[in-house]
């Protein structure tokens, strides 16, 4: 990562001081922002304030980075986990449904649509959304974020509501994948002998699949929740982008046009961070829906 932020053209000092600037005042920016020192140096301090629990002085906003990203997630987390929670009400529902009418009307129908959300662009999806709520019907502001207090001029509903169409726009593919998925995970789970057993002891079929195939079909259903909701996370900078949402994506955009790279490389190094602890909770998760893991640890 750092490696490749090297590469960039330009630098923090150039885009402070413009075009126009010369080559002494530029040489004296670069020595006041430390840019002149060898990439090694850099790594070096930057990797030593990380083992300290140090993150850098934005070039920008002249604050420590983990105070910018502290603020910046209070946006993009909830964000994320609202689209997460969508993409898990709709999908499990619809997957469960489309797997009990396989090859049926509505089989069908479920998958079509899927791959249409499949082939839809977040961003887009976003646009239509706008013009559709937004701009006719005008029941939600095309853009902002008001805040979660009161103080700042918002609240918890106002906030929420403010979120409400980015999420949607960012659950929709997330939405089709996790129900061909789910799909897929039931029909395999539906040919277990267990099933059988279960219907001649008088069970219906929606007792079935809600009772017993659903969790013993969670396993693959849980491993792509887990990658989505960290996608979800890093797919963020789009669509706060085109909700002028003051989220860690957009804090990363801002970062990357101002070529403030201290804040590029922290938000980056946060967002694998999170990534690997929800992986993790996820593989802890596994012995939770599946005792039978459990007992060939032991």
């Amino acid at each position: 990562m750092f490696s490749v932020l090297e590469l960039l053209p330009g630098n923090a000092a150039q885009v402070i001081l413009g075009e126009t600037a010369t080559a002494e005042s530029l040489a004296a920016m670069e020595e006041k922002l430390g840019l002149d020192q060898p990439a090694t140096v850099r790594y070096a301090r930057w990797m030593g304030g990380l083992l300290q629990g140090q993150t850098g002085i934005s070039i920008s906003y002249d604050t420590p980075t983990a105070e910018l990203m502290a603020q910046r997630m209070q946006v993009t987390l909830p964000l994320a986990v609202m689209a997460m929670a969508l993409t898990v009400a709709v999908a499990l529902a619809v997957g469960i449904y489309a797997a009990s009418q396989q090859n049926k009307a509505g089989d069908v129908g479920v998958m079509t649509l899927s791959q249409l959300g499949l082939a839809i662009p977040n961003f887009w999806l976003a646009i239509l959304l706008i013009l559709l709520f937004a701009v006719h019907l005008q029941w939600v502001s095309a853009g902002g974020f008001p805040g979660w207090t009161e103080d700042s001029g918002g609240g918890v509903w106002p906030a929420l509501t403010a979120l409400l169409l980015p999420a949607v726009a960012l659950a929709a593919v997330q939405t089709a994948i996790l129900t061909r998925v789910t799909r897929s995970a039931v029909l395999d789970t539906l040919r277990e002998d267990f099933v059988r057993t279960a219907r001649a002891k008088g069970l219906s079929r929606r007792q079935v699949l809600w009772g017993h195939v659903l969790r013993n079909a969670m396993i693959p259903v849980l491993t792509v929740m887990g990658l989505q909701f960290g996608n979800l996370i890093t797919s963020a900078i789009v669509i706060e982008n085109v909700f002028v949402l003051p989220g860690i994506g957009r804090l990363v955009f801002q970062a990357i046009a101002n070529r403030d790279l201290i804040v590029v490389r922290d938000v980056v190094m946060l967002l694998s961070a999170l990534v690997i602890l929800i992986n993790f909770a996820i593989d802890v998760l596994y012995a939770w829906i599946d005792p039978r893991l459990k007992v060939a640890h032991a």
